[in-house]
């Protein structure tokens, strides 16, 4: 009784984990050679894991990633300009702690996106608070906010992000306007927290994708002078994989036949 008193406790004050690991302990009671001090830590620790299994999910959830990243599946290999050393060193994610950025340059299908999710997902693992969002969405965003009077709350909730993936900016060129929202999101970054870019448009041609030449040294100062860059190259990593599917489908249907 007593037993079953404790669990419901442990329960109510929503320690549901640590109320089960109770419950395998006491079944293995009889042949278990554990001390008091092991089996408290056990509990603690079945609690602590889980709590922060679920807080990881909701940081990873919250960041909206857009697909399933993780900086162990990345393709690593010189010739794409992706080396092993280096990615595993920005996945330590020193970067974050240190206030600095990624950019990562490539043409289409090269894996930026991939990467600079994956960069998220790091750092949402270690704690840190991110999103990812393509630049063209974020500038429209930021265009409605200005024009219902939630600029301020929109800029504020960016500013407290340890982690802004900026994917596909300078698709397309950016105006006077863009541009100082841009910087505005930028200013309220630069040195505080952490900016990954993926972009088509290699950072020596950046001022040419902008309208107004002193907001562009103005944007690329805060976010080049202190950014690991990663230029990518080879041919596009959705056509190697539609190439190899298709030909898969192709055996199948040669063997089937």
């Amino acid at each position: 009784m007593i037993v079953e008193e404790t669990i419901e406790k442990m329960t109510k004050l929503k320690l549901p984990h640590m109320a089960a690991a109770f419950r395998e302990l006491l079944d293995k009671a009889a042949g278990s050679a554990l001390s008091v001090e092991e089996c408290v830590g056990l509990m603690i620790d079945r609690e602590w894991t889980a709590r922060e299994n679920s807080r990881i999910s909701r940081r990873i959830k919250d960041a909206k990633l857009g697909m399933q990243a993780c900086m162990e599946e990345v393709w690593c290999e010189p010739s794409r300009g992706v080396d092993r050393a280096v990615v595993r060193s920005l996945s330590t994610c020193h970067w974050v702690s240190a206030k600095q950025n990624i950019i990562l340059i490539g043409l289409t299908g090269t894996g930026k996106s991939y990467l600079g999710a994956a960069f998220a997902e790091a750092a949402c693992r270690r704690g840190y608070r991110a999103l990812r969002v393509r630049a063209p969405r974020l500038l429209d965003e930021l265009a409605i906010a200005r024009a219902n009077g939630s600029y301020a709350a929109t800029l504020s909730r960016l500013a407290k992000l340890d982690v802004l993936v900026l994917d596909d900016l300078f698709i397309a060129p950016l105006t006077s306007m863009e541009q100082r929202d841009l910087l505005e999101v930028l200013d309220d970054r630069y040195d505080r927290c952490s900016t990954v870019v993926t972009s088509q448009v290699p950072t020596k041609t950046w001022h040419e994708m902008q309208n107004d030449p002193t907001l562009a040294d103005a944007i690329c100062d805060r976010l080049v002078h202190n950014a690991h860059v990663l230029s990518l190259k080879g041919g596009s990593i959705r056509k190697r994989k539609g190439l190899e599917g298709k030909s898969k489908e192709e055996r199948t249907e040669g063997n089937e036949g």
